[in-house]
């Protein structure tokens, strides 16, 4: 079995049903050929001859009912049935002849000599000379042939035909003999294709069923235990060459899973120890975070308290290096009060009191305006935001931190004219079956970012200008890159609008997931 492929038993199954089907087409041939010839044989030679020699006796009958009543009464009316006779009967001959040529029905052509030889001698010696006398001499010429003679020559031609009819219906007889015979042939020889076919097709179905069906049900079997989880089980390998083949791959497949979930399963427990060590991490960052919110908060406000009481009681009473001395301390305590704050604010994106609900991106638009509206008024800024901003799936206090930051940065980094910051979004079909993504963008007219500062941004407390220029921490644009990312989405600084050397303002975009249930875009 292993020799062969499962295509070459294929085709052996099939030639084999070839063969039996032409060995029945054959046996079916020769017999429909033997019935043709038998059914010939009755209907276009026995049966025309016997026709044609009934004819043929009955036109010689009427010859000689026609001589007699003409020797009778010598008139030419009775000539009537006798020269009507003769033309039958020489058509009668004509096609015993024909029949008679073929040599295929036996003893047709000695009979029909001897039927020539008795219709001779009757016309000759009778019917001729009887005609002949009366025209000349009428009916009561002394040499007129006696009726006598002639009946004793027309029963010798009737003797002739009875042999003649006696070998056609013994050749009828055996004719239909060989018929029924060829039409039994023929319906077992039907009977004996049906069943050497009906035999070629169930060898065939066995074969393919023990050789390929089998080996491919094992193996789907097999395939299917693997598939559930059995691993362990191992694939049997049986059948033509490329089953086998396929079985070996198979196994090797299994092999191969086997190999690779120990690895997998080697990583998960690596990861999980990883996991442990990243939650004990966050444990202890929480515990960070709890310190620097309260433990180094407390000292912080009261260095901040009494620096300030110090700076306010005692200014001018101490010389001008103790006053700058204790502005610097002032400094320190507050900025060192921002960046905890911010610190803490950028720890607890995505982690603290985070709600996932519907949020209107212009509500949070207008949230971000009033936090920002000292700083607004100051600067006599314009920030013109596009309506209606649309509804996204998210945290509301978190989106509008981000708007702040990015509004707060556009004021920030404002250059001599008044700010103008533009707050639009486009809806961006997704491809490859993704969700439509919302792209909003940020746009001012301020100094600008130099486009090789795109990525340097957004990493955290990395800042491009001194802290005497502008104010900050440098933690505002990691923020905004952690909430976006955390809602889903992606920031960008946009460089078209911002060149080395030029003003013309900077351009943030961010995206965000537009929510399955809304079908609202924005224009």
């Amino acid at each position: 079995m292993s020799r062969l492929r499962s295509g070459q038993w294929l085709a052996l199954t099939a030639g084999g049903l070839v063969v039996a089907a032409l060995v029945g087409i054959v046996v079916c041939l020769v017999a429909l050929h033997r019935l043709t010839g038998a059914r010939e044989q009755v209907v276009e030679r026995v049966d025309p001859a016997r026709v044609a020699s009934q004819f043929y006796l009955t036109a010689l009958v009427d010859q000689e009912t026609g001589i007699r009543g003409y020797a009778a009464a010598g008139t030419n009316d009775y000539l009537g049935p006798y020269d009507l006779g003769a033309k039958n009967a020489v058509l009668a001959r004509k096609r015993l002849d024909e029949l008679a040529a073929t040599g295929r029905v036996p003893h047709l052509f000695e009979d029909l000599q001897g039927v020539a030889s008795a219709s001779t001698s009757w016309h000759l010696l009778y019917a001729d000379p009887s005609i002949l006398t009366i025209r000349a001499e009428g009916v009561g010429a002394e040499n007129l042939p006696s009726n006598a003679a002639g009946k004793q020559l027309f029963d010798g031609l009737r003797g002739a035909f009875d042999q003649m009819q006696q070998h056609l219906i013994a050749e009828r007889a055996d004719a239909r003999t060989q018929l029924r015979h060829a039409a039994a042939l023929a319906q077992w020889a039907v009977i004996f294709t049906a069943a050497l076919i009906l035999a070629a097709a169930l060898a065939a179905a066995v074969t393919l069923s023990r050789v390929v069906a089998m080996p491919l049900s094992h193996l789907a079997r097999d395939a299917r235990r693997v598939a559930r989880g059995e691993f362990d089980h191992e694939v049997a390998v049986e059948g033509p060459r490329d089953i086998q083949g396929l079985s070996t791959d198979v196994e090797s497949m299994r092999q191969r899973i086997i190999a690779e979930l120990d690895t997998v399963n080697r990583a998960r427990a690596q990861l999980e120890e990883q996991t442990l060590d990243l939650q004990r991490s966050n444990a202890e960052l929480e515990q960070f975070a709890y310190v620097a919110s309260h433990d180094l908060q407390e000292p912080l406000r009261k260095v901040a308290s009494f620096t300030g009481m110090l700076q306010h009681r005692y200014q001018g009473q101490l010389d001008e290096r103790a006053d700058q001395y204790i502005d610097f301390a002032v400094d320190g305590a507050k900025r060192m009060q921002v960046l905890i704050n911010d610190l803490l604010a950028f720890s607890r994106v995505g982690r603290v009191g985070t709600a996932d609900v519907v949020v209107d991106m212009g509500e949070a638009a207008a949230d971000a305006e009033r936090n920002l509206a000292a700083a607004i008024e100051e600067s006599g800024a314009q920030v013109e935001v596009d309506a209606p901003l649309p509804r996204v799936q998210g945290d509301r206090s978190l989106l509008t931190a981000l708007l702040q930051n990015l509004i707060g940065n556009a004021i920030k980094f404002r250059g001599d004219d008044a700010p103008h910051v533009h707050v639009g979004v486009t809806r961006t079909p997704a491809a490859n079956g993704d969700a439509d993504m919302y792209t909003f963008t940020v746009s001012d007219n301020g100094i600008g970012i130099a486009p090789r500062y795109a990525d340097r941004i957004f990493v955290i407390f990395q800042r491009l200008h001194p802290k005497e220029e502008y104010t900050g921490t440098g933690i505002g644009l990691a923020m905004c890159r952690k909430i976006v990312e955390f809602h889903g989405g992606q920031i960008w600084l946009e460089p078209d609008n911002a060149e080395d050397g030029e003003s013309a303002g900077a351009t943030f975009r961010f995206t965000l997931p537009v929510p399955p249930d809304d079908e609202k875009s924005p224009a």
